[in-house]
């Protein structure tokens, strides 16, 4: 997951420049598996993903159950949508590693036209929006507050901990102006009625770059992603389990 993080940053910072490319989950798994061991290195990470889905399933139900109702709950949510995250990229890996190829933003339309033609489509569709914009509005507050800290050992007053400081707030934040454009996109669909407007990460990421001071955000937003991933990178050496 690290690793997708720096390749999405790359991509975005690419699309900055006016290079093509999928800036989200999807493009970067691409990128991976146009090596030549791309097909091993899918099925390591759908394997990968499968134990870090199951991990966060369990840290949901069976862990969460001793903890206070309000954390719980607040339990419940952040690592429920984590293990449909990885379980999600989990299968992005999948399809590749079998020979599937797609355009992220047309599976997105393609989903939200399918939603929009049932009578509470556009109720499901604007909750998902919602969702992904308080998980983005999640990541940028934490990123702000330092709420990662918790997750890793500290290194309070050295070089390395301000250096991890550092990575952790630009990386949480630009994450999460990511994931608040994404949820916008999908809000205004369902409000308008336009499943074509409804285009994840990387088709908010694209309407950014069409603004006038677009592609420098973008290329902001795509520095956070590269130090979200080496902040990830960081954590898995030094994180509290």
């Amino acid at each position: 997951m690290a690793l997708l993080h720096i390749i999405v940053g790359a991509i975005a910072i690419a699309l900055a420049f006016g290079h093509p490319g999928q800036a989200e989950a999807t493009g970067a798994i691409e990128q991976l598996a146009a090596n030549p061991w791309g097909p091993a290195l899918m099925w390591a990470c759908l394997i990968g993903c499968a134990g870090l889905s199951l991990w966060q399933l369990s840290e949901a139900t069976l862990r969460a159950r001793h903890l206070p109702r309000k954390e719980r709950i607040g339990k419940l949510i952040s690592s429920g949508f984590l293990a449909v995250a990885y379980g999600s990229v989990g299968l992005s890996f999948g399809g590749f590693a079998v020979g599937l190829r797609g355009d992220s933003g047309d599976s997105t339309r393609d989903v939200s036209a399918a939603l929009l033609t049932n009578p509470f489509g556009g109720v499901i569709l604007s909750a998902l929006g919602l969702t992904v914009i308080g998980v983005g509005i999640y990541f940028v507050v934490k990123g702000l507050r330092r709420g990662f800290k918790e997750e890793l050992f500290h290194f309070d007053g050295t070089r390395r901990g301000k250096l991890i400081d550092s990575l952790g707030v630009t990386g949480h934040v630009a994450k999460g102006i990511a994931l608040f454009l994404a949820g916008l996109l999908f809000t205004i669909a369902a409000a308008k009625h336009t499943p074509e407007e409804s285009t994840g990460l990387d088709g908010s990421l694209k309407a950014l770059r069409d603004h006038e001071y677009g592609p420098y955000l973008l290329f902001a937003i795509g520095a956070g992603f590269i130090c979200y991933g080496i902040f990830a990178l960081v954590r898995s050496k030094f994180g509290r389990m």
